[in-house]
């Protein structure tokens, strides 16, 4: 007959003691398979935690990786921004520069236009009043007789030696006989003003000369000290007396 033969039982006994001492010392009883179960189960758990910090470190890895990549890009994007500003920057100085030598140039060409402006209306003024019959018709004193009615006229008797000369500047346009004076010579001043010098004498100009103020027109010797001297304006008679400059 075969005898059967008893397995023996198995049994684990854990120790907890404490390093001081008056520690006791307990012990845990464990069957081989609850032992067999606390191992699997603690090294699950074991694995488990260092699982969870191998994870945790390698997110962490990440994120820090993640983290310096958008540092890294926001700084790029920084230093690029700091290199359009300090672009912009020198840009703006010269752009100020460049306005500030406009605005100089300006204020030259500004009062170079007022000083040519001024100079201009100078010369206007001159020429206004050289083509305007102010000035005396004689280059010597004389006496004076003043008729108003009809064609206002003035008779100047003149000294020998004297000359008649236009009183502004203008253009002959017409030397004519004259039935009382003997000779008749208009000058045309452009601006409507017409004067008129009536003498016996030999006349000076010819029709189409252009003559300045002061031009002689007229020598005045012992058979022609009579002058007879009008003025118009656009087509009608003045008196020359509203026009002359008589000093003396």
């Amino acid at each position: 007959m075969e005898t059967k033969k008893h397995k023996r039982k198995k049994n684990h006994v854990v120790i907890v003691t404490s390093d001081a001492v008056d520690a006791g010392v307990r012990q845990f009883h464990f069957s081989h398979l609850v032992f067999q179960i606390l191992v699997v189960v603690l090294c699950v758990a074991i694995g488990c935690v260092a699982g969870r910090i191998i994870y945790e470190e390698q997110y962490k890895a990440q994120i820090w990786a993640a983290a310096n990549e958008k540092i890294a890009e926001v700084q790029a994007v920084n230093d690029r921004l700091q290199e359009q500003l300090l672009a912009a920057e020198t840009e703006k100085q010269g752009l100020e520069s460049e306005i500030a030598e406009l605005n100089n140039q300006i204020s030259i060409l500004s009062d170079t236009v007022n000083q040519k402006t001024d100079l201009e209306n100078e010369l206007r003024g001159q020429l206004e009043q050289q083509s305007t019959p102010t000035m005396f018709p004689l280059t010597g004193s004389a006496s004076i007789e003043e008729i108003t009615e009809g064609e206002p006229t003035c008779i100047f008797n003149g000294t020998e030696g004297t000359t008649v000369v236009a009183t502004a500047k203008g253009v002959v346009t017409e030397i004519a006989e004259d039935a009382d004076y003997g000779s008749r010579v208009l000058v045309d001043h452009g601006n409507g003003y017409v004067t008129i010098y009536r003498n016996s004498g030999e006349c000076m100009v010819k029709a189409g000369d252009t003559v300045a103020q002061g031009t002689t027109l007229f020598i005045i010797g012992s058979s022609n000290t009579r002058l007879g001297y009008q003025i118009q304006l656009d087509g009608e008679y003045m008196n020359p007396m509203q026009m002359m400059e008589i000093s003396g």
